[in-house]
C-alpha cells in the first residue's frame, strides 16, 4: 500500500444499510470513506470516483463499464454486493489490474418471493386505494359502485421462469388453491411437475393466466420477451407482475398495453431506469402499482451485504487474501 491514505467510495447506498450496518471504525482509521445515498451519474459520478482506490457497488445500480474504468487510474479494488452484477464489466476491471470481489446474498430469494406476493395481493385487493388514513377516511363512497375484488383460489398463476424464486412463488400459489402454469426457454413437463406446475407454451400461459409473474434472468433470447404481440394475448382481467428484471418487458409496449387494458393491471418493482424518473409514463397510469425495487431487500440481506463489505475491505487494507474474489477472466 502506498503512503497516501486509500480512498474508499460507496455508491448507491439508498437505504443507508451499509452506512449503518458496517462497523467503519477500523476502516476509517486506515482509509478515507465517502458514502453516497443518492444516484450519481455523469460528471457527478466521475468526480466522486476520481480519487477512489476502492469502490463498493450496491447491486447493479450504477453501471461500471470499460470506459468509466479507463478514467479511474487509482482504482485497485471493486466490491459488489451479492454474487452477480450485470452492469459491471468485471473482465475489463481485471484487465486493468483491479481486484474484483463480492459478498454473499442472504435470503434474497425468499425476500423477492414475499415481495412478489405482496404485490399480487395488494393489486388484487387494491389495497393502496382502500387504505384508511387521516387524510382519506372514506369507509364507502356513496356515489360509486363498491369495489368487489375477486379471489385467487381457483385461478391460474402463470410463472415465466421456475428457478429458486419461481419455485417459492409457485408453492404459495398452490397453497392459495391456484393452478400453476409455467414456461421458460428450457422448461420440461417433468421439471414443472416436480414443483406442482404444468408446462405450457408461452402464448397459452399469457392467454390463460389470471396472474402472470416474471422470474427469469435476462439473456439473449428473453430480453423484451413480452413485446406488443405477446402482451396483447393477456386477459383484460389479468395482472402482470415483475419483480425480476425490466429488460424482460418492452416498456413502451407495456404502457400501450396497460392503456388498452390487456393486461388489466400491472404491479412492478423493477424499471429500465432506476430511480424511476419523474414524468415516466407508468406513473400516470391508474391501473398500476409501482414500488421502488425493494424485492431483494430485507434486514437479513443487508446484514449479509454489510458483513461481506466490511470483511473484504478490511482484508484488502491489511494486505490479506480477499474473500470471494472473482477468478481471473484471462
Amino acid at each position: 500500500m502506498s503512503a497516501r491514505r486509500p480512498s474508499i467510495v460507496v455508491l448507491d447506498d439508498w437505504e443507508n444499510g451499509l452506512r449503518d450496518g458496517v462497523d467503519w471504525s477500523a476502516i476509517r482509521r486506515a482509509a478515507d470513506v465517502a458514502l453516497h445515498n443518492v444516484a450519481l451519474r455523469g460528471d457527478a459520478l466521475l468526480a466522486a470516483l476520481a480519487q477512489a482506490d476502492c469502490v463498493v457497488l450496491l447491486r447493479d445500480r450504477t453501471p461500471v463499464g470499460a470506459a468509466l474504468l479507463g478514467r479511474l487510474p487509482r482504482l485497485r479494488h471493486i466490491v459488489f454486493t451479492g454474487t452477480r452484477n450485470k452492469t459491471l464489466d468485471a473482465a475489463a476491471a481485471q484487465r486493468a489490474g483491479i481486484l474484483v470481489s463480492h459478498t454473499e446474498w442472504g435470503p434474497s430469494k425468499a425476500s423477492t418471493c414475499e415481495m412478489t406476493w405482496s404485490l399480487i395481493l395488494a393489486a388484487t385487493r387494491r389495497l393502496p386505494q382502500l387504505m384508511l388514513t387521516p387524510a382519506r377516511n372514506v369507509w364507502r363512497d356513496p356515489g360509486a359502485s363498491a369495489f368487489l375484488p375477486g379471489v385467487l383460489h381457483g385461478q391460474r398463476l402463470g410463472l415465466i421462469g421456475l428457478g429458486q424464486i419461481g419455485q417459492r412463488v409457485a408453492a404459495v400459489g398452490r397453497a392459495l388453491g391456484m393452478e400453476v402454469l409455467t414456461w421458460s426457454p428450457h422448461m420440461t413437463p417433468e421439471r414443472a411437475r416436480e414443483h406442482g406446475a404444468s408446462s405450457v407454451d408461452l402464448d397459452e400461459l399469457l392467454a390463460g393466466s389470471h396472474v402472470v409473474s416474471l422470474h427469469l434472468v435476462p439473456a439473449a433470447g428473453t430480453r423484451r420477451l413480452l413485446d406488443r404481440g405477446r402482451l396483447a394475448l393477456m386477459r383484460p382481467d389479468s395482472l402482470l407482475v415483475n419483480t425480476s428484471r425490466a429488460e424482460l418487458v418492452d416498456t413502451d409496449a407495456l404502457v400501450e398495453a396497460l392503456r388498452a387494458g390487456r393486461p388489466g393491471f400491472g404491479a412492478f418493482d423493477v424499471f429500465d431506469s432506476e430511480p424511476l424518473p419523474g414524468g415516466h409514463p407508468l406513473l400516470g397510469l391508474p391501473n398500476v402499482l409501482l414500488t421502488p425495487h425493494y424485492g431483494f431487500l430485507s434486514k437479513q440481506v443487508y446484514a449479509e451485504f454489510a458483513r461481506g463489505v466490511q470483511r473484504n475491505i478490511e482484508a484488502w487494507l491489511a494486505g490479506e487474501e480477499v474473500p470471494h474474489t472473482l477468478p481471473s477472466a484471462a
